[in-house]
């Protein structure tokens, strides 16, 4: 966690309180102000050299990044070192007051979209995603189930594909033969373009622009063919 402004410090001194593990960074101007962060919490270290020569560093060591400052000016400073969703560390930025926290990179598979959440629930502000699948409120099929233990088995290039007819509001079969139904959060509605089935021979393929199936069981390649960029396939812990 980084910030460089004196509001910015003040925002993070709210956070270290929740997140005692994390690494904060302070501007040199206003560490001193770090000796009133809570005991529990780690000491800010000092940043005494340009960000832009440290952030390589921390693309590196670290899975998430959460920034006080700019987008703008964490856009320019990230640019040299990204590379893609899988390989980049999740993004959060936080404006210098504290009243809305944006999750700007690898918010699915790098956590920054959950992280954001978390975060503006813990200093009482507003989280703001850009992702089609959470302002959207529908399924993010990239990461559907994690917290349940499944993985997907799916190219990336289905994986786009799907993503696309999900959030465009396309009719999309969901066929569940295993695992938990915990996978939707109780109580809100199911988008209306997503239709639940207990078995793949349930469905009419052609009446669908994409089939999201948990299953363990084995998949015939020709089936895969047949659904060629339709189809993602989740895996069920046994």
């Amino acid at each position: 966690m980084v910030a460089i402004t004196l509001h910015g410090t003040s925002v993070l001194k709210k956070l270290a309180e929740k997140y005692t593990e994390a690494d904060i960074f302070l501007s040199e101007k206003f560490i001193s102000l770090g000796d009133d962060f809570p005991v529990n919490s780690n000491k800010p270290k000092t940043i005494d050299v340009p960000i832009r020569t440290i952030m390589g560093t921390l693309f590196k060591k670290y899975d998430l990044l959460v920034f006080v400052f700019s987008i703008g000016a964490a856009i320019r400073l990230m640019a040299p070192y990204l590379k893609s969703k899988r390989e980049d560390p999740g993004v959060v930025i936080i404006d210098d007051c504290g009243n809305f926290v944006i999750p700007v990179l690898s918010g699915h598979i790098g956590g920054a979209n959950e992280f954001a959440s978390d975060i503006a629930d813990a200093i009482g502000a507003t989280v703001v995603f850009t992702t089609a699948s959470e302002s959207r409120q529908t399924l993010p099929v990239d990461i559907l189930g994690r917290e349940l233990g499944w993985t997907v088995e799916a190219p990336q290039s289905n994986q786009i594909k799907v993503a696309a007819h999900v959030v465009n509001d396309e009719p999309v079969a969901f066929i569940q033969e295993t695992g938990s139904s915990n996978w939707w959060p109780e109580g809100k509605k199911l988008p209306e373009n997503i239709h639940l089935f207990d078995r793949y021979s349930a469905i009419d393929e052609s009446q669908f622009s994409a089939i999201l199936w948990v299953t363990n069981a084995e998949i015939p390649a020709s089936l895969w063919q047949t659904l060629k960029g339709r189809l993602i396939v989740y895996r069920v812990p046994e």
